[in-house]
């Protein structure tokens, strides 16, 4: 059985196609915001991810036609996203190491305002980590995937994959930690 992906967005995929600039301005306006994002929390810097993000809706509306619709376009341009960010790192020579596995609390209930403060504080830890634990962390938090996806993208081990998670909560919760963070 296989699974059926509906793309909400699939006519102006079609009018793209048919070389529709204003289709082409309207899938980039839907989109470059979660895209510019997903960059963003990869590579930790912000003229890069917009760097990444042009490249990528270039290469997305260039090849268009190899978009075969078996995912919503928002997926297939996230991978793109993702890969061309991955690439980016690789050419900053980012390593992985494998490490132990950590056992991490969950955060209390607290009210909006002091949430919004932590999330912030969250925030400016995740980019303190090392590129190789930021882009595990997020990957996997924050974009969904599993580690034996994970260990396909960044071409590491599922094992890497999983203790590079674990270190990167452990460092995540150091930096915490020393911020004065409660977990």
């Amino acid at each position: 059985m296989e699974t059926a992906y509906i793309d909400k967005h699939k006519d102006l995929v079609t009018q793209c196609r048919n070389g529709s600039r204003k289709a082409q301005f309207e899938l980039y306006k839907l989109y470059v915001k979660a895209m510019y994002n997903v960059a963003l929390r990869i590579l930790n810097h912000a003229a890069e991810a917009e760097d990444v993000l042009q490249e990528a809706f270039l290469d997305a509306f260039t090849r268009l036609e190899n978009f075969r619709g078996e995912t919503t376009f928002g997926l297939w341009m996230k991978q793109i996203v993702i890969n061309k960010s991955i690439n980016l790192l690789r050419k900053r020579k980012a390593e992985l190491v494998p490490i132990e596995d950590v056992d991490v609390a969950e955060p209390e209930q607290e009210d909006a305002l002091e949430l919004e403060l932590r999330v912030n504080e969250i925030r400016e830890a995740v980019a303190m980590l090392s590129d190789g634990y930021r882009v595990v962390l997020t990957l996997y938090l924050f974009e969904g995937y599993d580690h034996e996806e994970i260990a396909h993208i960044l071409k590491i081990s599922e094992n890497t994959s999983r203790s590079q998670y674990m270190r990167a909560k452990m460092r995540l919760n150091s930096l915490l930690e020393k911020r004065g963070v409660q977990r």
